[in-house]
């Protein structure tokens, strides 16, 4: 019996470190059936899906709206992702607390709305022929999704208690996003050698549109803090001085990284819009440490927490500059047509889901570090196969392979912190825990490309040799990506030193 109950707890130690006791929500009205859950978790699920598609709308018709716009230089081009990125990363800080504070059915549908509106708009902004106004449009348009993401992880976190259905769905909500990216990609690549590239704007107003209807019949009610009820809706719950530093902050720091690369980093106004992001970003993690309602609990995050957003950031950063680099090179370089590109890039979604809920079955019976280190090297070996892969090769080859292994990076790296950081954060707090991870994996991919399309200005500065700057930017993706496995070992060799100690302790117990 004695030994019994040893292995027991060896076994506890090592397969579930992070367990926390069964926590759930009050829902006003409960999932009622199967098919309701079915439709339930599609329709939050379409968040992760309109996010990753209104990514892919600017970068697969991407010298279709250069055109429109009468614009080449690919610095300038490349804001047209990294305005929409900047906002999802920057603007999920304080979407997650306004969902805690005012529920997440309604800020998730007004989120859905306003990426509705502003689709529609950055549609017909071509008729500005400014693309200045373009990509502020983008930038508007990715407040939407900053406002979805959080919480939609928040409602699954607050619908589903710690344990192996918990791992499935938020498995099943990390498979959206190469299938989302896939859509938007597909669907814009058709309309913009069919029709124009702006029709793919206007079916995103309309799909949006359609989302929040759903959303409104399906998606059931939470009562978010309560704070009304319990204490008194106060400001201080807002963190409105963490929320306006943090949020200039992030600006600032992507703002500069992005356009340096497009005037250049001796303009001094880039440095210095540098300087006042950093200074700002340090005042909020000083008011972070003394306000009583922190935008970012951080001591709330356990050093597994801290780990797993390391390797997030540095594996997403680098997947960023993949996915932008790579279609680059087979648009520019191969001379092939976005349609062909998109067809290419459909493997994403098989084994995007095969990696998906691979991960989410996988999470209570492997440890996490494990299936981030797994993570991190799809990331790595994703980015040398497309760094290295020669001009004339056939598809077939590392192209092929590298659409193979890197959805194994983003959709085992998502699921895995999303559940880490989820589990460290009671029900109540489940929209700050989302948009700590959303936070990292967005805004890592806006200021990637920023830092890549320096090292490409600085490398190629005459643009003739473009392959030399794609694959520049590549080599610094390596090098990031490489970083993540490094950090993703560490990780392991605390969970084993973790282990060790635990089967000592317990040993020592049963001699005593």
């Amino acid at each position: 019996m004695e030994t019994d109950r040893v292995n027991e707890i060896i076994g506890e130690g090592l397969k579930a470190p992070n367990t926390l006791p069964v926590l759930t929500r009050q829902r006003t009205r409960p999932l009622i059936s199967y098919h309701h859950e079915y439709a339930f978790v599609a329709i939050v699920s379409g968040a992760q899906l309109f996010t990753q598609a209104a990514l892919s709308m600017s970068i697969a018709p991407l010298f279709h709206i250069g055109d429109t716009f009468d614009v080449s230089n690919p610095g300038q081009l490349s804001w047209t992702v990294a305005a929409y990125s900047l906002t999802v990363g920057t603007f999920v800080l304080p979407a997650g607390r306004v969902g805690e504070i005012f529920g997440y059915k309604p800020v998730f549908i007004a989120g859905t709305l306003w990426c509705a509106m502003w689709s529609l708009i950055a549609g017909l902004s071509s008729y500005s022929h400014s693309i200045i106004f373009f990509d502020f449009c983008r930038a508007m348009q990715g407040i939407g999704p900053s406002f979805m993401l959080p919480n939609a992880i928040a409602i699954f976190g607050s619908t589903y208690p710690p344990g192996r259905r918990k791992d499935f769905i938020f498995g099943l909500f990390g498979a959206t996003a190469p299938s989302g990216f896939n859509v938007g990609a597909f669907s814009s690549a058709i309309l913009a050698q069919r029709l124009s590239w702006e029709w793919a704007y206007y079916l995103m107003s309309i799909a949006c549109c359609l989302e929040a209807a759903l959303a409104f019949f399906i998606i059931p009610e939470y009562e978010g803090v309560s704070v009304q009820r319990e204490t008194g809706f106060t400001l201080s719950r807002l963190d409105p001085l963490g929320t306006l530093t943090g949020v200039i902050g992030l600006v600032l720091v992507n703002i500069a990284w992005n356009q340096g690369p497009v005037i250049g980093w001796h303009v001094p106004y880039v440095y210095t819009v540098l300087i006042m992001g950093c200074a700002f970003i340090g005042v909020f993690f000083y008011i972070e440490g003394r306000v009583e309602h922190p935008l970012v609990p951080i001591k709330r995050v356990n050093i597994n927490g801290c780990f797993v957003l390391a390797c997030t950031a540095a594996g997403w950063a680098s997947f960023g500059i993949w996915v932008f680099y790579l279609w680059e090179f087979l648009l520019v370089i191969r001379n092939q047509s976005p349609f062909q590109t998109a067809i290419q890039s459909l493997t994403w979604s098989v084994t995007g889901l095969v990696a998906s809920v691979t991960a989410g079955m996988s999470l209570s019976r492997v440890q996490p570090s494990f299936l981030m280190l797994i993570a991190m090297l799809g990331f790595l070996v994703g980015n040398i196969l497309v760094a290295t892969q020669p001009v004339n090769q056939t598809f077939w080859a590392q192209t092929f392979i590298a659409f193979l292994v890197t959805p194994w990076g983003m959709d085992m790296s998502f699921p895995s912190a999303t559940v880490i950081i989820s589990d460290c954060f009671p029900p109540h707090e489940q929209g700050t825990a989302a948009s700590m991870v959303t936070t990292i994996l967005n805004y890592s991919i806006s200021i990637g490309l920023g830092i890549a399309g320096t090292i490409e200005s600085k490398i190629e500065p005459t643009g003739e040799d473009k392959l030399r700057g794609y694959r520049s930017a590549w080599y610094f993706a390596i090098g990031i990506s490489g970083l993540g496995v490094l950090t993703a070992l560490a990780f392991n060799l605390l969970e084993l030193v973790r282990a060790h100690k635990k089967r000592e302790d317990v040993e020592s117990w049963s001699d005593e």
